[in-house]
């Protein structure tokens, strides 16, 4: 995500990887520091999104092994918005070719 230009603070950088810390608390602090937020745990941030709307922005993604076609997905999904305020952005990976379930 920094080689596609954008500002990136993950958690380890922030001092809170490994601690714990609870959803909202970790909401609490993009909010105080104007980021949004990209995580894998969908069900708690949606739930999140639903009774705190006023926030910057909250990027759900799926695993995928494929890092770079994930940045690209997840950049290709930012770009194409004015702003991440108020946003629930799903980013869904690709289904592998004769895949049906």
């Amino acid at each position: 995500m920094r080689e596609a230009g954008h500002d990136v603070l993950t958690t380890e950088e922030a001092g809170n990887s490994g601690l714990g810390i609870p959803d909202e608390e970790v909401l609490e602090f993009a909010i105080k520091n104007e980021r949004a937020i990209l995580t894998r745990n969908w069900d708690d941030f949606r739930r999140l999104h639903r009774v705190q709307s006023d926030h910057f922005g909250i990027i759900l993604c799926k695993e995928d092994l494929n890092i770079e076609r994930q940045a690209a997905s997840i950049n290709d999904a930012i770009m194409g918005q004015e702003t991440l305020r108020f946003q629930l952005i799903k980013i869904i990976r690709p289904q592998k070719p004769g895949f049906l379930g």
